[in-house]
C-alpha cells in the first residue's frame, strides 16, 4: 500500500493536483453528541441556558468546514462551494449529517468530517455547564461522490 502523503524517503508532503481536472464532488458525515436525558428534554424545549444549541452548532460547522486548509496541513486550498449541516436531537442526545460539495481537483471529505466534528464541540461547548458528561461519538464518513476514485458508500 502506498500513502500518497508520503515522499519516497517516508517524509511527509502535500499531493501535487495540478494536472487533474477539477469535478463536481460531494462528501457527508455523519456523528453524534450523546447527552443526559435532562439536556435532551432541555434542548427539545429551548431551555438551553447558553441559547439556540442547534443554531450556533450548524454555524461553526459551516464555519469550520471553509477553514480545514489552516486545521490540516497537508490539505488543499479548494472552494467550498455548497455546506449543509442538519442536527436532529434524539433520545439519547443530537445526531448531526454535514454534506460538503465543490467543483475542484481534490475532495471534501476532510471537509464534511471537520464540520460534524466542529458542530459536535459548539454542542458540547453549549450544554457542558448542565451535563459534563457529554460525548462526541461515532464521527465518520458516509459517502462520497466525484474525482477519480468515483462514488463510494459506508
Amino acid at each position: 500500500m502506498r500513502f500518497t502523503h508520503l515522499d519516497e524517503s517516508g517524509a511527509a508532503r502535500m499531493v501535487d493536483v495540478t494536472g487533474k481536472r477539477p469535478t463536481v464532488r460531494e462528501a457527508t458525515a455523519v456523528g453524534r453528541v450523546t447527552c443526559s436525558d435532562a439536556v435532551v428534554e432541555a434542548l427539545r424545549g429551548g431551555a438551553v441556558p447558553k441559547g439556540d444549541v442547534l443554531a450556533v452548532a450548524r454555524v461553526a460547522g459551516i464555519a469550520a468546514a471553509k477553514k480545514v486548509p489552516e486545521l490540516l496541513p497537508l490539505a488543499h486550498v479548494i472552494g467550498v462551494h455548497g455546506v449543509v449541516v442538519d442536527l436532529a436531537i434524539v433520545d439519547d442526545g443530537v445526531e448531526i449529517t454535514a454534506t460538503v460539495r465543490t467543483a475542484d481537483r481534490t475532495g471534501v471529505e476532510m471537509e464534511a468530517l471537520t464540520a460534524v466534528t466542529v458542530a459536535a464541540l459548539a454542542i458540547v461547548d453549549m450544554i457542558k455547564g448542565v451535563d459534563r458528561s457529554a460525548a462526541i461519538a461515532d464521527c465518520r464518513i458516509v459517502a462520497k461522490s466525484g474525482g477519480r476514485s468515483g462514488d463510494w458508500k459506508r
